[in-house]
């Protein structure tokens, strides 16, 4: 049985890195905001809160970027038919907001 199999990996390949500064840099915004979102208000306001947050994340993982996505999508909100909403959603938007990549 070894003790530290991740070491010992390490060890004889060599080519993981050594730390995980990248992927805690990845979730330090989620980690931070877990304190702020504690005091929304209320469990509706939280709820409205994750779903903003979740298309915003799809947006962003989807290429986009978040906050011309969500002015676009703010500017055809109200004349968009209900039977089209989902067009609107950002893993079903064009490249019109891509990032730089």
């Amino acid at each position: 049985m070894k003790r530290w199999p991740a070491l010992s990996r390490y060890a004889t390949a060599g080519d993981p890195p050594i730390d995980n500064n990248p992927i805690e840099n990845d979730i330090r915004p989620v980690a931070v905001g877990k304190k702020n979102w504690l005091f929304v208000g209320s469990e509706r306001a939280g709820q409205r809160a994750a779903a903003i947050q979740s298309l915003l994340g799809t947006a962003k993982l989807n290429g986009l970027d978040p906050a011309a996505w969500l002015r676009d999508t703010l500017e055809q909100l109200p004349t968009c038919l209900h039977s089209q909403i989902d067009s609107l959603l950002p893993l079903r938007t064009d490249t019109l907001h891509q990032t730089a990549q």
